[in-house]
């Protein structure tokens, strides 16, 4: 997986402003960008997923465009085939967990199955929620809500996934659990992340290349 990003974006919040000025590019199958908070690791998330516009510069995956100001390219969210999971996980509290993977589900991530039912099957085996089909969001646990969050965005068939501090919300000995879990995910699906943390043992725990980020913009690979 090759990405290459050089973005520029200025966000200002009252009287506070700050400069978002990316230039990194990652061939590793894992790419984590590791800062504290507040350096701009989510708004890069949100550029790459198309969820929050540049004012100038170049977003590329694996050679193709996703956006580029020069030549006015920015495809819309929807065409970008990337899975984001939020740090909150984004849980529609009114749907079920079926109901939640089957948002964004599109058949064909297992080509030797047929019909989108039997992707949310196979989904709900792989993560281990068959038994929490039918329950909601505020009945589970983190680590479920972790792993529903997980299966909608790979119910998407994304060529990428976006992590957004995955783990920050969960207690200590479930962080060292889910590190081990996303890990073999990455190996099972065989997909390219990028993740962003500011834990020194999410970096241990997941490998790949390690960016490092301050005030917006690279510091440290």
């Amino acid at each position: 997986m090759r990405i290459r990003l050089n973005i520029e974006k200025h966000l200002r919040a009252d009287k506070r402003e700050f400069h978002l000025d990316l230039q990194l590019q990652s061939d590793a199958e894992v790419t984590v960008l590791f800062a504290p908070s507040g350096s701009g690791k989510t708004l890069s998330l949100l550029s790459i997923a198309g969820l929050l516009k540049p004012e100038r510069g170049l977003i590329e995956i694996n050679g193709r465009i996703l956006f580029d100001s020069q030549r006015r390219i920015d495809l819309p969210t929807r065409l970008r085939r990337i899975g984001l999971v939020f740090q909150d996980y984004a849980l529609f509290p009114h749907l079920s967990v079926s109901e939640n993977i089957a948002y964004a589900r599109r058949a064909g991530w297992f080509p030797h199955r047929r019909g989108a039912a039997n992707l949310i099957g196979d989904l709900l085996d792989t993560f281990a929620l068959g038994e929490f089909a039918d329950s909601y969001p505020q009945q589970l646990s983190g680590g479920q809500r972790q792993r529903v969050a997980l299966a909608r965005a790979l119910a998407a068939q994304p060529e990428l996934l976006l992590l957004d501090e995955p783990f920050a919300a969960l207690d200590a000995p479930l962080r060292a659990r889910m590190r081990v879990e996303l890990a073999a995910l990455r190996a099972r699906f065989d997909i390219p992340m990028i993740v962003i943390t500011h834990d020194p043992d999410d970096i241990a725990a997941l490998g790949g290349q390690v960016i490092q980020l301050d005030a917006g913009k690279v510091v440290g690979t």
